[in-house]
């Protein structure tokens, strides 16, 4: 038929011009980043916690697109879903009537957070912050939000206000008047709440960026605290939540905490249509949606679509059907646990921390003279190239997928699907241990590259 769209042609003809169809029309640092530090890879098909590329070789994804891909890549169960509906030519998005899928969703994210009571639907962990934050603000009628050093929220602009990560915020200005604290400092906070002008205070409870966890009884205390001056306590639960930690809800692991607003998004997607979800009391949403006049005061053109829907009702099905949440305790338990192990072994590595298959692997300054000499002269150049160093021939040596926890961190962070088994456990500490041993007996290539890494870092300056 004339006109007709053939997707499938059209990759066949075009997909050999991914890498330069970006850099002409999209972010063009991506593939300069890509190439420099040789992961422009083609990558063909992919399936769970695997994908393959042009060549058909296998890779470990121990990064799941940042936490999107919770059920790994194009679960069947999920796809089924997305025909489904796809099929089922719903009268989707009329914007004048209410169908069921959005209130069988949201019934079921409930059902996890007793406490909770509505759930309003955007795309995105960003827009689920951002609703919080306006529900805080208009529920209490206070201007103030409070959130952690190092803490990230998303990246549009009210969310861009609760980020303590500087290099995110240069340039941006101005910001909304939201103050920093440490996390776990509740002198800090309870110094903030006595102006009498907080809103609310936001918190993961595991730190994306280099992956800190919350201390023992900190969001409980808080959640007190914040209480008693009229407070609310909001979790982002973005990346920590849905299993990712080996609870439902990473909040869950501390007794006697339930937050008033919970931000939740990425694994819900099923990898496949973008979706954010903002969980609150009863009294919050009837305060924002105070009469009809108020009816669309905080709306989403695509939030509540069928597709996001389906794809979320289904992740939820398969995360009971599969056991995902005692899967991921016990694998992460299995792989945190023999990572530690090797923490003896190696000068280099530092520390293994986090929760569930959500794991920090620091590195830090060595004690012999040798090695010492050559980490100084990666920290000279630029905080973070060490573990760069770690990522690359993860990738270009045993086609694992792993990257850095943030800008000037020697951290990585293993976010895999949380469908991984034993063997990609034993796969990765394999992997990871040959890297290890190279670094400490003074491999040439790894070394070589770090000397790459620091002429760039030098020249960018």
């Amino acid at each position: 038929m004339k006109g007709e769209f053939d997707l499938r042609a059209l990759l066949a003809e075009r997909g050999g011009e991914r890498y330069e169809l970006h850099a002409r029309h999209l972010n063009h640092q991506l593939p300069r980043m890509l190439h420099t530090i040789g992961f422009d890879k083609v990558y063909e098909r992919a399936e769970g916690a695997h994908f393959w590329d042009a060549d058909g070789v296998d890779h470990l994804d121990m990064l799941a697109g940042f936490g999107v891909m919770g059920l790994g890549r194009h679960h069947p169960v999920v796809r089924k879903a997305l025909h489904d509906v796809l099929d089922a030519q719903l009268a989707d998005l009329t914007r004048f009537d209410c169908q069921p899928l959005p209130g069988l969703l949201a019934e079921a994210l409930l059902a996890h957070s007793p406490h909770l009571d509505r759930v309003f639907f955007g795309n995105s962990g960003t827009e689920a912050v951002e609703t919080a934050l306006k529900f805080a603000r208009y529920a209490t009628g206070r201007p103030r939000v409070l959130y952690c050093t190092h803490a990230f929220h998303g990246l549009t602009t009210g969310s861009l206000s609760v980020n303590g990560e500087n290099g995110f915020r240069d340039g941006f200005a101005p910001l909304l008047p939201d103050t920093a604290i440490g996390l776990g400092d509740l002198d800090a906070l309870e110094r903030e709440l006595r102006k009498g002008d907080v809103a609310a205070f936001v918190v993961e409870p595991i730190q994306g960026k280099g992956v800190h966890e919350s201390p023992p009884g900190f969001l409980r205390a808080a959640q007190e605290l914040l209480h008693r001056h009229g407070a609310l306590l909001i979790a982002d639960e973005v990346q920590t939540g849905l299993g990712r930690t080996g609870d439902f809800y990473a909040y869950q692991h501390e007794d006697g905490v339930e937050p008033d607003l919970v931000c939740v998004a990425k694994a819900l997607s099923g990898g496949y249509v973008p979706v954010g979800a903002t969980l609150g009391k009863d009294w919050i949403f009837k305060k924002v949606y105070s009469s009809m006049d108020r009816v669309l005061v905080h709306s989403a053109s695509f939030g509540s679509n069928a597709q996001a829907m389906a794809a979320g009702l289904a992740v939820l099905a398969v995360m009971e059907d599969e056991g995902t949440v005692a899967h991921v305790r016990r694998i992460g338990d299995l792989l945190s646990g023999r990572l530690k192990e090797l923490v003896p072994r190696y000068e280099l590595l530092h520390e293994i921390r986090g929760r569930g298959l959500m794991i920090g692997i620091e590195f830090g300054r060595p004690s012999s003279l040798g090695l010492r000499g050559r980490w100084t002269m990666l920290q000279a150049a630029r905080k973070g190239l060490f573990a760069q160093m770690v990522v690359v021939p993860l990738l270009q040596r045993h086609q694992i997928l792993t990257q850095v926890s943030g800008d000037h961190l020697e951290v990585i962070k293993l976010i895999p699907p949380l469908v991984i088994d034993e063997a990609d456990v034993d796969r990765f500490v394999t992997a990871f241990t040959a890297v290890m041993d190279d670094a400490h007996g003074g491999g040439g290539l790894m070394w070589d590259f770090g000397k790459t890494l620091v002429k760039q870092a030098v020249a960018q300056r």
